[in-house]
């Protein structure tokens, strides 16, 4: 299975915005962060132009919202369809950052939320913790090329 992305475009927000509550609101509810419609949109229009729609033979299946900074590659969202979960497409996601990022010479850093099981992923995948908050943890994952 191989995947495109495509930068989301302002005719992407309705599905960028369904997306988010449906992937989202269980992990933040959980956590205590209780966000209206309103705060959702807000926190989707943040950076916009780093967002990613995630394509699978043209069907739209997430969103990857990234950025390369001077030091590093943030990963600022990523999110999948509930119905395209559990199929590895997250990883296949990250497994690509993860090889940009080796050729650019720079750690890729990303938050979760302490509530997502996604974590377990990002430990998987090389990617350590370097500080918490009160609601997520903040993880790194060095730009050395480990197979």
């Amino acid at each position: 299975m191989d995947f495109n992305l495509v930068q989301a475009s302002a005719e992407d927000r309705g599905f960028l915005l369904a997306l988010r509550v449906a992937t989202m609101v269980e992990h933040l509810e959980e956590a205590g962060i209780f966000l209206t419609q309103e705060e959702h949109l807000n926190r989707l229009n943040e950076e916009y132009d780093c967002s990613y729609l995630i394509l699978i033979e043209e069907e739209a299946v997430g969103t990857l919202k990234f950025r390369e900074q001077i030091d590093k590659v943030e990963v600022m969202q990523l999110q999948i369809t509930p119905t395209h979960q559990g199929y590895g497409i997250g990883k296949m996601v990250l497994e690509r950052v993860i090889q940009w990022s080796v050729g650019a010479n720079k750690p890729v850093a990303l938050t979760v939320l302490k509530a997502n099981p996604a974590k377990a992923l990002y430990l998987r995948l090389g990617f350590t913790l370097v500080d918490e908050d009160e609601y997520e943890f903040h993880m790194l994952r060095s730009p050395v090329n480990i197979e």
